[in-house]
């Protein structure tokens, strides 16, 4: 019995993920137009194995012989030209001597490469070939058959109505619900997107074992996907978790001249802390630098300067802002109830404490410790209710820039370690910050922020900058930009229910829905030793 061929629309077998058709047999049709689903195609390029490898064609190697068996390659090689065997390459069975095989390759790539496509009909190499108006020579029965040298638009139109539309409904893989093929092309095009964006990548260093379990799927480039381990020198680029790559690694990679990136978290990560193994649903990969230094531009940087948002796209961020506000959601997990203000109707000013070794602080923080920003907050704040809170990692006991509760209350009115900071937020009128994400998440609940260092979303005309934040920053941007750039564009989202790489609201949607994780052994074992720390920690200090 023949093997059913696969949907041509189908999701990229992305590592650790759980596969779902997009299309499903349906009693009637999806409702669209052939000739502006054919126009979707071309421009985005999906379709087929769009995922697969990118290699080196062999040189002069112009036709390309995609048969079903070696009976019809024979058949192929006989219609071809006589320098077929010098000019000719075979996928996707064994070949000839003198025709070298390959495979599997990304069909759109390899079409636009090939002068003349012979091509099995039932073969979706022969679609893509139709669908980039590249010679086609056809052989056999199959579906594809009217698509031969010499077919027209009608019939190419005709077979993507009957491939594509006929008899199918389309479903959202995240949701399981109705979508429109429209839809279903643009999240395609998105993970083509993705994977071509990691094909240069050979080898990450300084991501933790634990991590890679979220990271792969987004890190993925169609094959093996990247080493994890450091390897000799090549052409391609190395991505980085810095802070956990050894001084002399990093040597090297300089000396060799290595193309470099940078991997953090995301701003939306998870749902529980990074110090306690929680890994991350959300990660940046910046080519540029790091969003976090303001030394050197980073790719972050550059979006929010140069501009030019679609209107959708700034549409997306208006409506992702008010549900992350609606539903009080900040970097690590939701909110909890609102709350009252302890001090009435004087101001309330909240000043955030982060982990004083974090790459973020020592490159944007001017130098300035917590309690450097807690004495300005004060003196900038004099008739303020000054709340102080912690940086929760450092709370958890596994981070640097304690503050001794007889110091801080020198200086705040109160310390605050159990409320979330996006109810804190919702409650406060200012906040003063070094360089921390709250300030970020201030902006979204359109509350005062006072940036005493430089962090990223500092000297676009949002905030009230005391650090020294770069000239290049030259551009004013709304609300709206800023969260276009900062959460829809810049960072790489996983969806925790299927684990695929998903838009920035699905993952915003899981953690509203409190699915998007469950505590796992290292997590609780790395909470316990947090919890062992801070007991010790207050025995020596007698609190």
């Amino acid at each position: 019995m023949a093997r059913a061929r696969p949907d041509f629309l189908r999701v990229p077998p992305f590592p650790r993920a759980r596969r779902t058709p997009l299309a499903w047999a349906h009693g009637g049709s999806t409702a669209a137009d052939p000739a502006a689903v054919i126009a979707h195609l071309r421009e985005s390029q999906v379709g087929g194995g769009f995922w697969q490898a990118q290699p080196a064609l062999p040189a002069s190697r112009d036709l390309l012989f995609a048969p079903a068996s070696t009976a019809q390659l024979r058949a192929m090689r006989a219609a071809a030209p006589a320098d077929a065997a010098a000019r000719g390459i075979v996928l996707g069975v064994a070949s000839s001597r003198d025709m070298p095989r390959i495979g599997p390759v990304d069909p759109w790539w390899l079409a636009a490469r090939c002068s003349t496509i012979f091509a099995d009909a039932d073969d979706e190499i022969a679609l893509v070939a139709a669908l980039l108006g590249r010679p086609l020579r056809l052989f056999g029965s199959g579906r594809f058959a009217t698509l031969a040298e010499g077919a027209d638009a009608a019939a190419l139109e005709h077979v993507v109505a009957e491939e594509l539309l006929a008899g199918k409904e389309y479903r959202d893989p995240f949701t399981g619900t109705p979508a429109t093929i429209t839809a279903m092309l643009a999240l395609l095009a998105s993970w083509r997107d993705l994977i071509d964006g990691n094909r240069d990548v050979t080898q990450v260093l300084g991501v933790a074992g634990w991590k890679r379990e979220t990271m792969e799927a987004l890190l993925w480039n169609g094959g093996s996907g990247p080493r994890y381990r450091a390897g000799s020198a090549d052409d391609g680029t190395t991505l980085l978790w810095r802070s956990r790559v050894p001084p002399a690694v990093l040597r090297r990679l300089a000396a060799d001249g290595r193309s470099v990136g940078e991997i953090e978290d995301g701003f939306v990560r998870s749902v529980g802390l990074g110090a306690n193994c929680v890994p991350p649903l959300s990660i940046t990969v910046d080519r540029r630098g790091v969003h976090f230094d303001p030394a050197q531009p980073s790719d972050l940087e550059m979006l929010i300067e140069q501009g030019g948002f679609a209107p959708s796209v700034l549409a997306r961020a208006e409506a992702l802002v008010s549900r992350i506000v609606r539903e009080g959601l900040s970097k690590y997990g939701r909110g909890g109830a609102a709350l009252a203000r302890p001090a009435g109707a004087r101001r309330h000013v909240l000043v955030t404490g982060q982990v004083e070794d974090d790459r973020s602080v020592q490159c944007g923080a001017g130098g300035r410790t917590n309690l450097d920003l807690l004495v300005a907050a004060r003196a900038a704040e004099p008739d303020a209710y000054l709340i102080y809170k912690p940086h929760p990692d450092v709370e958890a006991g596994h981070r640097k820039g304690a503050i001794d509760d007889a110091v801080a209350l020198a200086h705040a009115d109160h310390i605050e370690r159990t409320r979330p900071i996006s109810a804190l937020l919702d409650m406060v009128d200012a906040l003063h910050v070094l360089t921390s994400l709250a300030g970020f998440e201030a902006l979204l609940r359109g509350k005062q922020v006072v940036t005493h260092g430089v962090p990223f979303y500092a000297g676009w005309g949002l905030t009230d900058d005391l650090g020294a934040v770069p000239d290049r920053r030259t551009a004013r941007r709304s609300l709206a930009e800023l969260v276009a750039a900062v959460l829809i564009l810049y960072p790489r989202y996983l969806d925790p229910v299927t684990r695929l790489p998903c838009p920035a609201e699905v993952l915003v949607d899981r953690m509203i829905a409190d699915v998007a994780t469950t505590p796992t052994l290292l997590e609780r074992l790395r909470m316990l030793q947090g919890k062992a720390r801070r007991s010790l920690a207050r025995k020596r200090t007698g609190r």
